[in-house]
């Protein structure tokens, strides 16, 4: 284990490794144990009671933070012809087909995210093997293989980020910045946890929400009650 820092463990001194905060508190915990010199990313990390081995309890999609995740998103669309235009239009940052595809083999990764439309799957699906382990090839999924490419676009600048259970059946997404206002990272926090809540697969079983915890870029992970969060109508 790597030692941790002295800012590090002066700030997990003022967390309570055993107790599940409500979320307002452990909002307030993390500006404050977000010692670094730099505008820290806030991440909520869930544990979910699924079986991620198993097909029918996988848990992967996306979705719209209300308040987006304080980072602009570079977007790259594969598309052709009017499809092009409209993402071009749309405000995508690359737009191509076959070209992009070529700076991709060669080692060009100065983007975040990939949207591409059906027609160009065929040509896409050569990347798999340097998109894949990045975790950048388009999905249907995650509505980044569409032919509404202007609304996949919209999407994207405006904070829409992925979640996909790991092989532990933990899901890590970006909740904002340090710097977002509290009640920006509860509405961010909440929607993140209600969407999974949507999404519960119908073959868990047990408790499915199991640990709830938020931490800043540098700083230690602050449990969450998952009482907090219910599922609305």
């Amino acid at each position: 284990m790597a030692k941790k820092g002295k800012k590090y463990q002066e700030a997990a001194k003022l967390v309570d490794r055993q107790k599940s905060y409500e979320a307002a508190e452990a909002i307030e915990l993390v500006k404050k144990t977000a010692t670094a010199k730099f505008d820290e990313s806030v991440e909520v990390a869930v544990r979910l009671g699924v079986d991620p081995k198993k097909a029918d309890q996988q848990v992967r999609g996306a979705v719209v933070l209300p308040h987006g995740t304080g980072k602009t998103q570079r977007v790259l669309v594969f598309a052709k012809g009017e499809k092009a235009k409209e993402a071009e239009a749309a405000g995508a940052d690359f737009v191509g087909d076959t070209d992009y595809i070529n700076k991709i083999q060669q080692g060009w990764f100065d983007f975040d995210v990939i949207v591409a439309t059906p027609d160009m799957m065929a040509e896409v699906g050569r990347l798999g093997r340097v998109l894949g382990p990045k975790g950048l090839m388009p999905n249907p999924k995650t509505g980044t293989v569409t032919f509404e490419v202007e609304k996949a676009v919209n999407d994207i600048k405006a904070g829409k980020v992925e979640y996909r259970v790991d092989k532990a059946g933990n899901i890590h997404v970006p909740i904002g910045k340090v710097s977002f206002d509290n009640e920006k990272l509860a509405e961010n926090l909440g929607t993140i946890i209600e969407t999974l809540l949507k999404v519960k697969p119908a073959a868990a079983k047990g408790t499915y929400v199991r640990n709830v915890a938020i931490s800043s870029t540098m700083g230690p992970g602050i449990k969450v009650n998952p009482s907090n969060f219910t599922l609305k109508k």
